[in-house]
């Protein structure tokens, strides 16, 4: 059966990630960028493994450089989540992309996002914003990131996050960044467990003390770390589709969601990069249910956890 028609919330999800290869090229090719290098014969988005993903997804937002653009990227973005089903939509928003981490400029490119979103709404769909720092862009961009989102906490930025290559630095370095955010009234997740091993988790959750883990399915391998998430309720916002195109998990039947879900774990399903993992929300529960058996009922419970821990 297909899940097309059922609500969803989804709380894992990169704007620029979101965008359609089709839309890149032809930002590309108005703004006589070339970016063919990211494109594979068919027109997907091309990589061999992690690291080359996120170049690629770096250079994809090449195209994107006013505020205008920023807001059409926002409304086919959300047109394609609502066609899946979605109705709520926590994205990250990253300050690096969007004016270089500068306050007044980073305030241009939010308006005209929020107001594509407000737009957006008459599809049935809601979107509020993570702001982002980028991990390996270093400690000290990730503070400037975190005073712009600081600086516009409201009804749409809600949140902030941590994101990028696991292996650079440590949480520790990002912690300054952090308190910056919580001081601020803003709700907290960070990356860790893709691809840094559940003691990543470990060191989010004791540096960084956010309220919900990206990916996280890595904590499987740490029966302790796996008591501990299910005793506080941390939540993690896992994007299998994701973790099978880049590797992390062999495949949807022995992705690890399953058994967290059953310790007691609480867990969200999202997509990530849509396009980069040729999945959206409709696919993800569908190959789910496939996996796993799983049922409206289950799905259900899902956005029931997913709903309790929107920011």
């Amino acid at each position: 059966m297909s899940f097309k028609s059922l609500p969803k919330i989804e709380l894992h999800h990169h704007l620029e990630g979101a965008a359609p290869p089709a839309f890149v090229r032809d930002m590309a090719r108005a703004k006589g960028l070339d970016v063919s290098r990211i494109f594979d014969g068919k027109g997907a988005y091309q990589y061999r493994d992690f690291l080359q993903f996120l170049d690629v997804y770096e250079q994809a937002t090449k195209p994107f450089k006013t505020p205008d653009d920023y807001a059409l990227l926002t409304a086919i973005v959300l047109g394609e989540a609502a066609e899946a089903g979605v109705v709520y939509l926590e994205s990250f928003l990253s300050p690096d992309f969007c004016g270089r981490r500068d306050v007044m400029a980073w305030r241009d490119y939010l308006q005209a996002m929020g107001e594509a979103a407000a737009a957006a709404e008459a599809l049935g769909i809601t979107l509020r914003g993570n702001v982002t720092a980028i991990r390996h862009f270093g400690p000290e961009a990730a503070r400037e990131t975190a005073l712009c989102a600081a600086e516009t906490a409201g009804d749409f930025v809600v949140g902030f996050g941590l994101a990028g290559d696991e292996n650079a630095g440590h949480p520790a370095d990002f912690a300054y960044a952090f308190d910056i955010a919580r001081e601020a009234g803003l709700h907290l997740t960070a990356h860790a467990g893709e691809w840094g091993g559940a003691g990543s988790v470990r060191d989010a959750l004791t540096h960084l003390r956010p309220a919900r883990i990206g990916h996280g399915v890595q904590a499987i391998d740490d029966p302790e770390l796996v008591r501990m998430l299910a005793d506080t309720g941390v939540v993690l916002e896992v994007c299998p589709g994701s973790n099978v195109a880049l590797g992390v998990s062999p495949s949807w039947a022995r992705h690890p969601i399953a058994r967290l879900r059953a310790a007691g774990v609480k867990v969200t399903v999202s997509t990530d990069d849509p396009p980069f993992f040729h999945t959206d929300m409709v696919r993800e529960y569908d190959e789910l249910g496939t996996a796993f058996g799983w049922t409206e009922a289950d799905f259900a419970e899902l956005n029931k956890v997913a709903l309790e821990a929107a920011f």
